[in-house]
């Protein structure tokens, strides 16, 4: 991973605090070791194993093992994600057993409290879960096949969240994104605008909006996750201030 100072103590807040905007519909745990996962939805957030304590490294064969086989009646590959919360150790040893890494995510954040905002907000949050799902497959041209899955996970995120999507005149959405505010802390996820008006500032009205609404709600510190190579997405944000905190990193073994 890059190297980014890393402070620990956010990085467990920020960790918890994804937990909650991004729920699995199942969470265990072996030992610190986080397993979550969802059978109806392939997002990799929430189909992985999380270790969240430095120092719980043993027994890692049979433990990933059992992880596994979990994960085999789920139908999905096993996954790690790696934060700088996993052990050293159990890095060495998925790097020994033929493990790779097969993306990083940075994970950014924002004073959104100091930040310059406009006193108004051109788009207002709604909570029809139903129109923001249809708005959101539209834009991202993801699998229909997911509506239900999308809608199911977004139903269950338990702190107060704000759907925004911009549309034409004709109501055709351009753009969508979930703001999840919970305390002091407004996570940004799911931003998505329509491919061919991409680059033309629709990104950064419907994210103004977003931000101006988590200040109000009260929120002073935004945070978001992106794939480290996007650049063209982290050029945006980093336009509204955000900084990466931390990256992680997910981690399978190839079939060979």
């Amino acid at each position: 991973m890059r190297s980014v100072p890393i402070n620990l103590p956010l990085v467990r807040r920020l960790e918890a605090v994804s937990f909650r905007a991004w729920p699995a519909s199942s969470v265990i745990y072996d030992g610190s070791w986080q397993i979550r996962l969802t059978g109806s939805h392939p997002s990799k957030r929430i189909n992985c194993v999380v270790p969240l304590d430095p120092s719980d490294y043993g027994h890692c064969d049979v433990r990933l093992e059992k992880a596994r086989k979990r994960f085999e009646d789920f139908g999905r590959p096993l996954i790690v994600r790696e934060t700088a919360l996993m052990p050293p150790q159990l890095r060495d040893h998925l790097t020994r057993d033929g493990w790779t890494v097969f993306e990083e995510v940075d994970v950014m954040t924002s004073d959104i409290a100091n930040a310059e905002l406009p006193e108004t907000m051109a788009h207002l949050p709604s909570h029809d879960i139903g129109r923001f799902v249809e708005a959101s497959l539209k834009v991202s041209g993801d699998d229909p096949s997911l509506r239900s899955a999308i809608a199911e996970i977004v139903t269950s995120i338990k702190p107060t969240l704000g759907l925004f999507t911009k549309e034409e005149v004709e109501g055709e959405p351009q753009a969508t994104v979930i703001c999840v505010q919970d305390n002091d802390l407004a996570g940004i996820l799911s931003l998505e605008v329509a491919e061919p008006i991409r680059r033309q500032g629709t990104g950064s009205q419907i994210l103004t909006s977003a931000l101006r609404w988590a200040r109000i709600s009260g929120a002073k510190t935004a945070w978001l996750q992106v794939v480290s190579t996007n650049r063209p997405a982290i050029a945006l944000y980093e336009k509204f201030g955000f900084s990466t905190a931390y990256t992680y990193r997910y981690w399978r073994k190839d079939a060979a």
